[in-house]
């Protein structure tokens, strides 16, 4: 962001970057820059808060009347990340006939229908719909093992397959936990669901596999192995 930053400065228009990595805001200088020390992927700090979130728009747009650039600012809060897993119960078993990831994922539909309805609109949906999210988890199941990446038919790259999975499955925590905000979904999703580790060990494989590095590095956070 910080390069796309300098690209459109340079074609006019005025940029204002929230970075979530202050050093390389720092070597990178971007014109404008609020940096918050935000847990990845939440570059507006807190899912859920629109006041919150508004409170880190308008200070990112306050650094358009800076007089002086590059001008980087720092957020005053700090949010820390929540390693402690979402407490949310997960269904039981129901069809042992398919994979457990497979089972788990269909059974938390009536879950992800139900914050539909209260939250009116899904970020699940760049390659795939919750209808396909079980298929999908299908498919990951075959990489895992031991399946080529390329060969099992993922509906899109394996990128955005992985974000609409987590998605569905934060999306549906929201029906049946108090609070997911923080890092304690994607932990959550990643150490106790069944397609977190499936998706994890799809990852491994695709590694083995020798799958390109942005395919399968970026399908989850870079401290999980």
């Amino acid at each position: 962001m910080c390069v796309l930053a300098h690209v459109l400065e340079a074609a006019g228009l005025a940029t204002v970057a929230l970075v979530s990595n202050r050093v390389v805001a720092e070597k990178m200088h971007p014109p404008r820059a609020l940096y918050g020390e935000f847990p990845l992927g939440r570059p507006l700090g807190k899912p859920g808060d629109p006041a919150f979130q508004r409170d880190v728009l308008m200070r990112g747009f306050a650094l358009l009347d800076s007089p002086e650039v590059p001008v980087l600012v720092d957020h005053p809060e700090v949010i820390e990340i929540d390693e402690t897993p979402l407490a949310c119960a997960l269904p039981p078993r129901y069809d042992t006939s398919v994979p457990a990831a497979v089972d788990e994922a269909r059974a938390l539909r009536p879950a992800w229908d139900r914050s539909l309805d209260r939250l009116g609109l899904t970020s699940v949906g760049r390659v795939t719909d919750a209808d396909g999210i079980p298929d999908l988890v299908g498919r990951l199941v075959r990489i895992a093992e031991g399946e080529r990446w390329d060969e099992v038919g993922l509906p899109g790259d394996p990128v955005s397959c992985a974000h609409d999975l987590r998605t569905y499955y934060e999306e549906a925590a929201i029906a049946l936990a108090d609070d997911v905000t923080g890092g304690s979904a994607e932990v959550w999703f990643s150490e106790v669901t069944e397609a977190g580790q499936t998706l994890l060990a799809a990852r491994r494989r695709m590694k083995e596999q020798d799958a390109p590095f942005a395919f399968w590095f970026y399908m989850a956070a870079g401290v999980r192995s």
